[in-house]
């Protein structure tokens, strides 16, 4: 008796056909790039959906995230350094050993603040993704007058911790059903990780016989592309990276569920686990360690309390 091909006849007929990738195209045309990444992670209008749901919650929890990151990047010599260096658009004094309260690190705040409301905006326009590849472009010396340097283990590592952070929070809210925290966490991953590969094709190597002589180098100013800008930083720099005026220190507060946050949380801001992690960290420490009192002051502005 001939072996049955059911199984594998009908695993055939239900493949979906294969899809032919020009890898010549993957290095010289962003937008066969993007469209690539979004076949590949399934990138679609349902994520679309979410993240025009979620922007709100995103842009409730700016200003705590921006504390946390740069609380992160102030507490290591390495990337201390990099705030060192003056930017072209800034002309204010610098201090020799960068703090939070340094007006370069305020000045970086400020742009952190727009980069991470520009992700609350229109992911179906190319503009969106032209920008996150300038960023990454940015951070490798080219398209800056006054070019800057960053390696990438550092740009990795803060991807993630901006994710963590932005996950946790979206976790915990306890107004939102669960189907819809995963839509927005799976949505605002794959963007993350889109950006993730905008910053490693300035880093790495691959496909460089079709990138030789390619002019990548335009210079503009932060915050512009192609001419236009894109980034409204000057609204950033009015807005407070201090815990809300009522008190409650919850980065949620100013979102349409903040009223019902206590009664349904026990009083628990969503990201008071966000802000614990930050616990013990110091930017005199060689490592971290466990010292939540001796750092109380330091970490003042991003702890999270709950609400009366």
């Amino acid at each position: 008796m001939a072996p049955s091909t059911t199984s594998s006849s009908g695993s055939a007929r239900t493949r979906a056909p294969m899809q032919h990738i020009d890898r010549k195209e993957l290095y010289t045309s962003l937008e066969a790039r993007i469209r690539y990444l979004h076949s590949f992670l399934d990138f679609g209008t349902n994520d679309i959906e979410a993240l025009s749901s979620g922007a709100k919650y995103i842009q409730a929890l700016i200003p705590a995230v921006v504390n946390i990151v740069y609380k992160k990047l102030l507490q290591y010599d390495i990337t201390a350094r990099a705030f060192q260096t003056r930017s072209t658009a800034f002309e204010g004094p610098m201090d020799e050993i960068p703090s939070e309260e340094s007006p370069q690190i305020i000045h970086r705040k400020m742009f952190l603040r727009a980069y991470l409301k520009k992700l609350c905006s229109d992911p179906t326009q190319m503009e969106f993704w032209e920008y996150l590849d300038k960023v990454g472009m940015m951070h490798t010396g080219l398209g800056r007058s006054h070019p800057l340097h960053i390696e990438y283990i550092h740009i990795g590592v803060t991807l993630g911790v901006i994710q963590d952070i932005l996950n946790e929070a979206i976790l915990s809210h306890p107004r939102l059903p669960m189907p819809r925290k995963i839509a927005f966490v799976k949505a605002l991953g794959k963007v993350i990780w889109i950006q993730n590969d905008l910053f490693t094709r300035w880093y790495v190597h691959d496909g460089e016989e079709f990138t030789d002589g390619m002019d990548f180098g335009e210079v503009e100013k932060e915050g512009f592309l192609h001419g236009k800008k894109v980034l409204d930083e000057t609204a950033e720099a009015h807005s407070s990276s201090s815990p809300p005026a009522n008190g409650s220190g919850c980065p949620f507060s100013g979102s349409v569920e903040s009223k019902d946050w206590a009664a349904a949380s026990g009083s628990t801001c969503p990201f008071s686990g966000a802000s614990k992690a930050m616990e013990g960290l110091s930017i005199k420490d060689k490592k971290p360690v466990l010292a939540a009192k001796d750092n109380e002051d330091a970490r003042s502005d991003t702890t999270i309390k709950p609400s009366d």
